[in-house]
């Protein structure tokens, strides 16, 4: 039986240079990088001083403690039913699963009988 050899030629065989992206050159624009690469932090900083702005609240105004707090103990109830629910799952299911396994195996005895105590 003949073996096949792939047949290269030196023109499958090339380096490329890698030429990475950077902001001052974004694709498909050519011109001065050095004055885009200057505005660019300029802008960005005048963007986010912008957007915070709203955030800021004067002195004298007053502090909303009691609201704050009324909020903290909404979301603090909030995850411990969340919590609750999550282990109450969870063990119903491995008790779900016990019971299956038992029951898969064959045995009779399986279910458990509440019986009202006397």
């Amino acid at each position: 039986m003949k073996t096949q050899q792939p047949m290269t030629s030196d023109d499958e065989h090339r380096v490329l240079k890698f030429r990475p992206r950077t902001l001052a050159h974004p694709p498909g624009q050519r011109g001065e990088p050095d004055n885009q690469a200057r505005q660019q932090p300029q802008d960005l900083t005048q963007h986010l001083t912008r957007d915070l702005s709203r955030f800021e609240r004067a002195p004298e105004e007053p502090d909303e403690f009691r609201h704050r707090m009324l909020a903290n103990v909404a979301a603090l109830a909030f995850t411990i039913a969340l919590t609750a629910i999550g282990i109450w799952l969870a063990v119903s299911i491995a008790d779900l699963r016990k019971t299956q396994d038992c029951v898969l195996m064959g045995r009779r005895d399986c279910a458990q009988i509440s019986t009202p105590r006397s």
